[in-house]
């Protein structure tokens, strides 16, 4: 009887880290994706190249330090100098403009969300929320309240996550994995 109860135990701790990871991956692409999404409603898409990926990494370091200087500032009133600096930081790393170096930031940043960390295999976001659902509504363990409010977070976070377009983006960001987890520490 205590062996069926450690199990389950172990089960539910289980689902419930892969659901905090699985929301986790959501939040995370939310907050990447802010900027590609404040004008749309989808992520614009683009086929990453070794060079959009270097110019990213080598930007970070002068994006971080003016993403410091707007820290506290209204999202909806960006300083026009501010937004001249982040225009000329992107061109000097081989972007056509911000806007540009945004689309790639979100574009690496919707597969990084979709590796794994420790093994670095790659699993798609919407594949690994489904299972996650899948293995919420089959937890037996779970209480209701517990369940229903886990299952309405996964499902709004397979709501917001885009499929992705460019699969060869995946092994591009792989490669590139190390430098981009460094830049972003």
């Amino acid at each position: 009887m205590r062996a069926n109860s450690m199990q389950r135990i172990s089960m539910t701790a289980g689902v419930m880290a892969v659901a905090v990871r699985a929301w986790a991956v959501a939040a995370i692409m939310m907050v990447a994706l802010a900027g590609a999404v404040q004008a749309q409603d989808v992520i614009k898409q683009v086929k990453l190249e070794e060079s959009s990926i270097k110019g990213f990494i080598a930007a970070q370091a002068d994006m971080i330090k003016v993403s410091e200087k707007m820290a506290g500032a209204p999202a909806d009133k960006p300083d026009p100098q501010l937004q001249t600096e982040l225009e000329e930081i992107a061109k000097k790393h081989g972007f056509k403009d911000f806007s540009n170096y945004d689309d790639v930031a979100a574009n690496i940043a919707m597969v990084m969300a979709g590796i794994d960390p420790q093994t670095g295999a790659y699993t798609d976001p919407i594949a690994s929320i489904k299972k996650e659902i899948e293995e919420v509504t089959n937890d037996k363990a779970l209480q209701e309240k517990d369940k229903k409010q886990m299952l309405e977070e996964l499902n709004e976070a397979l709501k917001v996550t885009p499929p992705v377009q460019f699969p060869e983006n995946v092994d591009l960001v792989k490669k590139y994995r190390a430098e981009i987890d460094k830049v972003l520490q």
